[in-house]
């Protein structure tokens, strides 16, 4: 990967597909003609609906009330009634699109509020890391909440898909859509779907040891059973794709759960001439093990990644306070 600056824009080809149609025909009519005479479908991110609260609609660069009138429980039936089943992550989806529909429930289980967010397909974001992906290297992404991780996932699990036997773990059906039939943006990919958030660990080994795919691409790594079971295929030889809560590769160092996929962090004792010879004190951080990804994809905005090529050399070095090397491009490498 050339280390030339060079803009998102000028590298990558995107071309979107959202489906927000489907999305739309779900809502209430109120909220729905509001959504057409706005006219702005290709900014949107999401529609939030609490009862007893305007609705409203969320763009890219901020939100717009929907509707003077407070949403009711009507309106939340409504919507509930047209889409499919909520899992018990409180997740649900419209079957063949990418859309995905949260509840906020009450103590008694009952919904009163949706978050329903717009899935898109989008088409060329990998460009960027297609080097990378395509080089065999496990790789981790990730970002803050909204800023593509799954998108971008889900165009490398196409990508690899053209020639290679890739396999996703869709804990939520946010990488193939909702339904027994995968969205095409996943392209020749095969999809494993999970009852319950809780066994997505299970049904990571599950995939390794019936399906002999040579790609695992899996979304929201989370706990430490998952980390666990990420490790496992590493060791198998089976190339890994996935993404983790954290922002920065220090957020996932300093996460006791996630640290194992950067190798794990302990404590060492260096004798006084080891102390000595390294200028530190005798009691320091180190790398406990090899990381289960080899390169970290820091996502920092829509059109800007850092990209850590060595992630166990990145670690050991921020382990002993050296400096990192940083530039702010279209992406960057460090």
């Amino acid at each position: 990967m050339s280390t030339e600056g060079q803009t998102a824009v000028q590298s990558v080809q995107i071309e979107i597909m959202d489906n927000l149609d489907a999305l739309i025909e779900v809502l209430p009519p109120s909220i729905s003609e509001a959504l057409h005479k706005i006219n702005r479908g290709e900014d949107l991110l999401e529609i939030v609906m609490d009862l007893g609260r305007r609705p409203e609609a969320r763009y890219v660069d901020g939100e717009v009330t929907l509707s003077e009138k407070e949403v009711d429980r009507d309106e939340l039936d409504y919507v509930v009634e047209r889409i499919g089943h909520f899992g018990d992550d409180n997740r649900a989806g419209i079957e063949r699109t990418l859309h995905r529909i949260s509840a906020i429930r009450n103590r008694s289980r009952r919904v009163v509020g949706l978050t329903c967010r717009v899935g898109r397909a989008v088409y060329g974001t990998i460009d960027i890391i297609r080097d990378i992906v395509e080089s065999g290297k496990s790789v981790l992404l990730l970002g803050r909440p909204g800023v593509g991780k799954t998108t971008m996932l889900r165009e490398v699990a196409r990508v690899l898909a053209e020639k290679r036997r890739v396999v996703i773990v869709d804990t939520s059906n946010e990488i193939g859509g909702d339904g027994d039939i995968p969205h095409p943006a996943i392209g020749r990919a095969r999809r494993m779907q999970v009852a319950t958030p809780i066994m997505q660990h299970a049904v990571m080994i599950e995939a390794v040891e019936n399906h002999m795919p040579e790609v695992i691409v899996i979304d929201e790594i989370g706990n430490d059973l998952e980390a666990a079971a990420a490790r496992t295929i590493a060791e198998r030889g089976v190339q890994l794709v996935g993404t983790a809560h954290g922002n920065t590769l220090d957020n996932i160092m300093l996460n006791p759960t996630l640290a194992d996929l950067v190798g794990g962090i302990q404590t060492v004792t260096l004798s006084d001439e080891e102390a000595r010879r390294r200028g530190t004190q005798k009691s320091v951080l180190e790398r406990k093990a090899p990381p289960t990804f080899d390169v970290v994809v820091e996502i920092q905005d829509w059109d800007r990644v850092a990209v850590r090529h060595d992630v166990a050399a990145a670690v050991d070095a921020l382990l002993r306070g050296r400096p990192q090397r940083w530039c702010w491009w279209g992406y960057c490498c460090c």
